[in-house]
């Protein structure tokens, strides 16, 4: 059975799948996109970068200052991040840990969007 394989429209991914009719998905950036049945035109479904939200629903943005909601043990460490930590100037990044950030006292770590709230 052979597939036909689309460019994706955002990250110019050449493996591009059909996953229902006139649909198309990239399994390099997860981007969804249509078919046009008239011009053959792309039409994106799912921008390329998804909205990253706190615990809240606020969207979060790179630089952005967070307060941590819950106590968070950090692996390697006796002491956990305590609920009520301030944390400055966060990067957004993909991944299951989808914040990047420094924390005095632990250092760079990752941290969820869940456990966060935007100050």
């Amino acid at each position: 059975m052979s597939e036909e394989l689309k460019e994706c429209p955002v990250c110019n991914s050449p493996y591009g799948y059909a996953s229902g009719e006139n649909s198309y998905t990239c399994p390099e950036c997860g981007n969804q996109w249509e078919l046009t049945a008239s011009a053959g035109e792309e039409i994106t479904n799912e921008s390329a970068s998804p909205q990253i939200l706190d615990s809240n629903g606020n969207p979060l943005q790179d630089g952005d200052t967070v307060i941590v909601i819950k106590q968070l043990p950090v692996k390697g460490s006796s002491s956990p991040i305590k609920a009520g930590t301030k944390v400055k100037n966060i990067k957004l990044v993909e991944g299951d840990h989808d914040i990047a950030c420094k924390i005095d006292g632990f250092g760079a770590m990752g941290l969820k969007s869940e456990f966060v709230r935007k100050a």
